[in-house]
């Protein structure tokens, strides 16, 4: 006879199950393959655009930045208005934005389409989790969140993939444009098979907490990115402050507002904010990694588009290898001996990269760093979402969905934007230090300093300008963007260090976050039962 607990423990999920989860992973494909698919262009479109340093770096972010600070609020109002109703809207935006940026003519409107489409994937990203989270439960919730994880994570490590093999024979605009044709796929699979819902009407949204909660993001992100630029010190300090403002403010509101956009009491749980700030971490490394490294194989090691962007299988396959024995690893030992499992082999990557990345490198080299951080993400990713969604009422299922949204693309964004700007700053000292130790460094001009320091591509097209210094400007600039990225991989080792301490000293271990589930299982059945 099958005992109730054996019932409950075996868990539920939905009619068609396999084909709801696959519209859910074709909705988060699309924001998956969008948040990494500009970084194989960007050598590319700095020759083409002229941009600096820094807009390479916006642009590459400018996705992350539109998730990252929308996508509190929506998930939010996925749960008052209906969460199908946010997925089909934010699909359809997608449509416009990914047009504009593939069509864009200046940093402008490339960066402000970059922004735009990460909105859209607020509106639409968060809902994916938060159905996951309402349908399933038990051990098949955490099953469809390890195929969630495993076969978004490994969509977006094929955006470069794709984006190297259009670079080979397109512009540099048909990056943008790969992921129509899946987001119109995603647009129709999701109006047919993702159940509809009416949302809560009893739900009320905190509008003022989410327009904060974009204020506070954005300005972070927008701020990081500009530091290393000297001429933004006063810029970077007003974002700065506004960030801090907004923090206040934010955490002020949340306490005091009734129904809270971001209930600050559940996220005190260790299961939710430990998690949350791990997920951040890894998803982050992930996003950085593949930041500095297309750029290294193209700008370093002299690789064509489709090279580097294959690179990333590696990382691909791991991911989709280790999430599946995540799950299991989960059920086994516990999201904290799995998390640090992941932040290990994270931590093995970048140092093999820190150690190993310079002019000399060979493919092992590049794929052995990806292999070991594919493996950290596929086996972090999975206990982070489980962790967050798992801490809170069915209620709040969108603050869930969103905060594991937000740690992916907060994560990725804040990584992104610190690893770039220590590239960008490492960069441009050792050009600087280059030149002033050149015999003829009184020949060069502050014009001529200027384009070499802001950024590769610029340096490349002063050495098809100068053909007769070609060789010592691009040797220049190769061993600077090396100095570069050792010192971002650097400071990425010490953030994932620092993460793998808190994960350890601040997740509870295994038995106690069973009786911390059961708990919250408890208070949801009971709430279930109110309601």
């Amino acid at each position: 006879m099958t005992s109730t607990t054996d019932t409950v423990d075996a868990g539920t999920a939905p009619p068609k199950a396999k084909l709801v989860l696959t519209a859910l992973i074709l909705v988060a494909g699309v924001a998956n393959i969008n948040l990494a698919v500009a970084n194989v262009a960007l050598p590319d479109i700095g020759k083409e655009l002229d941009a600096s340093s820094t807009q390479l770096n916006l642009i590459a972010v400018g996705y992350s930045l539109g998730l990252a600070s929308s996508v509190l609020y929506f998930g939010a109002l996925g749960d008052r208005y209906g969460r199908k109703l946010m997925v089909l809207i934010g699909m359809s935006l997608t449509i416009p934005a990914s047009l504009v940026a593939g069509l864009a003519g200046n940093f402008e409107v490339l960066f402000g389409a970059r922004f735009v489409g990460g909105i859209a994937a607020g509106l639409a990203f968060p809902t994916t989790l938060a159905v996951i989270t309402a349908l399933w439960s038990g051990p098949q919730r955490t099953k469809a969140i390890a195929a969630w994880s495993a076969i978004g994570g490994a969509i977006s490590a094929m955006g470069p993939l794709l984006s190297g093999a259009l670079l080979e024979v397109f512009d540099w605009g048909s990056v943008f444009l790969v992921t129509l044709p899946l987001a119109l796929v995603a647009l129709v699979a999701a109006w047919r098979l993702i159940p509809s819902d009416g949302g809560d009407d009893a739900a009320p949204v905190d509008n003022l907490g989410g327009v904060v909660s974009v204020l506070m993001v954005g300005a972070l992100v927008l701020g990081l990115n500009f530091a290393p630029d000297a001429d933004m010190r006063t810029l970077v300090l007003i974002l700065f402050a506004i960030a801090v403002i907004a923090v206040v403010v934010f955490v002020y509101r949340q306490l005091h507002v009734r129904v809270p956009l971001f209930d600050l009491r559940i996220a005190s749980r260790r299961t939710f904010w430990v998690a949350a700030v791990g997920g951040l971490i890894v998803f982050g490394t992930l996003m950085g990694a593949m930041f500095i490294g297309q750029q290294f194989m193209q700008n370093v090691l002299g690789y064509s588009t489709l090279a580097s962007g294959a690179t990333i299988l590696v990382g691909a396959a791991a991911m989709i290898v280790a999430a599946p024995r995540s799950a299991k690893l989960v059920e086994a030992k516990g999201s904290r001996f799995t998390l640090l499992c992941g932040y290990t082999s994270c931590i093995i990557g970048l140092l093999f990269a820190m150690l190993t990345w310079d002019e000399n490198a060979q493919f092992w080299h590049v794929g052995t760093v990806y292999l070991f951080v594919g493996l950290g993400v596929g086996l972090a990713g999975t206990p982070a979402s489980r962790s967050l969604t798992g801490s809170v009422p069915v209620q709040r299922a969108g603050m869930a969905s969103s905060m594991s949204d937000l740690q992916r693309d907060l994560g990725g964004a804040i990584l992104q934007s610190i690893l770039g700007a220590i590239l960008t700053a490492g960069y441009a000292k050792s050009l600087t230090e280059q030149i002033s130790d050149s015999p003829n460094a009184d020949q060069v001009t502050s014009q001529t300093e200027a384009a070499l320091t802001k950024s590769f591509s610029s340096a490349e097209v002063l050495a098809e300008r100068y053909p007769q210094y070609q060789d010592q400007i691009i040797t220049a600039a190769r061993d600077a963007f090396v100095h570069g990225d050792t010192r971002a991989y650097g400071a990425a080792v010490l953030i994932v260090f620092a993460g793998a301490l808190v994960m350890f000293f601040g997740y509870p271990k295994h038995d106690q976050e069973r009786e911390a589930m059961k708990k919250y299982a408890a208070e949801r059945l009971s709430e279930g039962a109110a309601d």
